[in-house]
């Protein structure tokens, strides 16, 4: 009887060490999958947590290096290629808090003789460092202009009614701007120019002078240049196609890439298709 009982716990021990041997296993596999799963991700995203941590490689930090370079340059030849004329900056609480004692020309060599302020967005927001700029601009004595972000889904008379009561305008201000960028959704086309129309005409109705329309170069081309014709336009492009203003653009908006001294992030560049004297000739009286 003892030596049955000794062979079965024998057996059973043997069967009880193969059983863990064998979930040991097992567990080591499915570890090392999870490794080399979580390796995997690590890999996949390695830039962006390159990023996230601080830690670039040489390769991202090269293409970093690369873009702003060549940003660089094309934002001097542009600037080079319209000399006399004057150039200008657009703000909004994006580009944080400015130091506008510090912001006085781009690469030290073309003085920024205007600034666009963001006043409004749609029926109900306010720039937040809208009063900031609007009062640094005026203490550095350079030209500066208010310009409102229109929702096309919002009633525009609300819209305009907001940055009449948001917007001083002075003598030696430029004339208010309207920011058309988006499509409506759920209504036509024919509705958001009835909405443009409404804004444009409360707006000069209040400050006696006809607003600029600032939009897209393809937005302008197929939707406003016609209907719109009597307007005056500040047209973005930021091709390296295009090299010069057209001839019936009032400023270009020719990049958003550029960096100023003054300003911690990066800011759009505009040229004025004119010089510093016939800016001043467009401003209110």
């Amino acid at each position: 009887m003892k030596r049955k009982g000794i062979k079965r716990r024998y057996t059973s021990a043997k069967k009880s060490k193969a059983t863990s041997s064998i979930v040991k296993f097992f567990r080591f596999i499915i570890v090392s999958i999870l490794i080399v799963l979580f390796l995997g991700i690590v890999y996949h995203y390695r830039n962006g947590l390159a990023y996230y941590f601080s830690f670039k490689s040489d390769k991202v930090l090269e293409k970093e290096s690369e873009d702003k370079r060549l940003s660089d340059v094309r934002n001097y030849q542009v600037l080079a290629n319209h000399k006399g004329k004057a150039i200008g900056l657009d703000v909004s609480e994006f580009q944080g808090t400015i130091r506008w004692s510090k912001v006085d020309s781009l690469e030290q060599k073309f003085p920024i003789s205007f600034v666009f302020v963001r006043a409004t967005a749609g029926n109900n927001r306010v720039d937040s460092q809208f009063l900031n700029n609007w009062l640094g601009v005026k203490e550095q004595k350079i030209i500066r202009g208010a310009y409102h972000y229109y929702r096309p889904n919002e009633n525009s008379i609300e819209q305009a009614n907001l940055f009449i009561k948001t917007v001083k305008l002075h003598k030696g201000d430029l004339p208010p701007v309207l920011d058309i960028e988006r499509l409506p959704k759920n209504q036509s086309l024919d509705s958001l120019k009835k909405g443009l129309k409404r804004w444009l005409n409360k707006v000069e109705a209040h400050y006696k002078v006809r607003p600029i329309i600032y939009t897209g170069e393809r937005y302008y081309d197929d939707f406003l240049k016609e209907e719109f014709g009597e307007y005056l336009f500040w047209i973005a492009n930021y091709n390296f196609y295009r090299e010069k203003i057209e001839d019936d653009w009032l400023f270009w908006q020719f990049t958003e890439k550029a960096t100023i001294p003054g300003i911690k992030h990066t800011v759009d560049v505009n040229i004025y298709n004119g010089d510093l004297q016939q800016l001043q000739f467009i401003t209110v009286d």
